[in-house]
C-alpha cells in the first residue's frame, strides 16, 4: 500500500487581506506568504516547499493563493515547481530544495525572503517519501532516509521557520506539519512510514508546547487516502480497491478534503488551536 499524507509550510510578517475558510472565520492571510511543495512558507502569507509533491495535491497550494498568501514553492523537482508556480502567477516563487539537507532548508528560506521579504509566515512542512515494503526487506539505509526526509526534514523545516519568526518579532506565527493517519492506525508495509508519521504527530506537539510563550501556533493535520498520481495505480488494482471497500464510506477522500482545514491552520482565526493534530481521512480509520 502507499503511505497517506504529506507536508507544506509557510506564512509571513506582512498582512494580506483574505477570505477566511467559512463565513465569519476572520481573513486567512494577513500579509502573509505561503512557501508549499516538499515543504512551504508564505508571507503576508508565506509557506515552504510541499505543494509539487504528488502526496500533496497542487490544488491546496493555489488556495493560499487565492485567498491572499504569496508562496514560496519549495521541492526537488524543479521542474514541476516552475510550472506550478508559473500557473499561480506573480504571487508565487520558486526554490528548488531538498529537506534532507538543511543547508537547503535554510537557503530555501533565504530564497523566499529575498523574493518575499521576511519572516516567512506561515510555515507548512509537507515533504515526505513513501518508504514502502515490508520491514524485513528494507534495508538500514532505506529505513534512515524515510525518517530523514519525513520526521527530520520536518523538524528542521519547522526549527528553521520559527528561529526567523523569533528573530523578527513575529507574535502570531503559524506552523502547520502534514503527517498521517498511518501515525496511529498499524499498516503493514509501512513500518518506517507509520513511525516517521507518528514522530510528526508527536513533535508537533512539543514543538507547540516549547514554543507556547513566542505565539508561535504549531499543529498537525493527518490525512487519509487522498487518490493522487502517487497511489492512483495501486488503488486500480484488486488489491487496492479491496481496501476502499475496507472504509466505511467505500471511497477516497477528494483532493479538496484537506484545503478548508489548512487554511483555517494557517489564518489568525485560529488563534486559541496549537498542539492538535487533525484527523482528515473520511472515516476511513473509523
Amino acid at each position: 500500500r502507499r503511505g497517506a499524507g504529506g507536508g507544506v509550510a509557510g506564512r509571513g510578517g506582512r498582512r494580506c487581506a483574505a477570505r477566511g475558510p467559512r463565513p465569519g472565520a476572520g481573513r486567512v492571510a494577513r500579509g502573509r506568504c505561503a512557501w508549499a511543495g516538499s515543504n512551504a512558507a508564505g508571507r503576508g502569507w508565506r509557506a515552504p516547499p510541499s505543494a509539487a509533491r504528488s502526496r500533496s495535491p497542487p490544488r491546496s497550494t493555489r488556495r493560499l493563493a487565492a485567498n491572499g498568501a504569496k508562496v514560496a514553492l519549495g521541492a526537488r523537482r524543479a521542474d514541476r515547481l516552475a510550472a506550478l508556480a508559473a500557473e499561480i502567477g506573480e504571487s508565487a516563487a520558486a526554490v528548488q530544495m531538498d529537506v534532507a539537507r538543511e543547508a537547503d532548508i535554510i537557503a530555501g528560506f533565504d530564497a523566499a525572503e529575498a523574493a518575499f521579504g521576511s519572516p516567512i509566515d506561515p510555515v507548512i512542512a509537507n515533504a515526505g517519501v513513501d518508504g514502502a515494503g515490508m520491514i524485513t526487506a528494507m534495508s538500514e539505509a532505506e529505513i534512515a532516509h524515510t525518517l530523514q526526509v519525513n520526521l527530520t526534514g520536518a523538524i528542521l523545516t519547522a526549527r528553521e521557520g520559527a528561529r526567523r519568526m523569533m528573530a523578527a518579532g513575529v507574535i502570531r506565527g503559524r506552523i502547520l506539519l502534514v503527517a498521517s493517519i498511518t501515525a496511529f492506525e498499524p499498516s503493514p508495509g509501512l513500518v518506517a512510514y507509520s513511525a516517521s508519521k507518528a514522530g510528526v504527530v508527536q513533535a508537533g506537539r512539543t514543538l507547540a508546547r516549547e514554543w507556547a510563550r513566542t505565539g508561535i501556533n504549531v499543529n498537525t493535520v493527518s490525512p487519509g487516502y487522498i487518490r493522487t498520481a502517487i497511489n492512483d495505480a495501486w488503488f486500480d488494482t484488486e488489491g487496492g480497491q479491496k481496501q476502499i471497500a475496507r472504509f466505511p464510506k467505500r471511497r477516497l477522500m477528494g483532493e479538496d478534503g484537506l484545503d478548508a482545514m489548512i487554511l483555517f491552520l494557517c489564518s489568525d482565526a485560529s488563534e486559541f488551536v496549537t498542539g492538535t493534530d487533525f484527523v482528515l481521512d473520511d472515516g476511513q480509520t473509523l
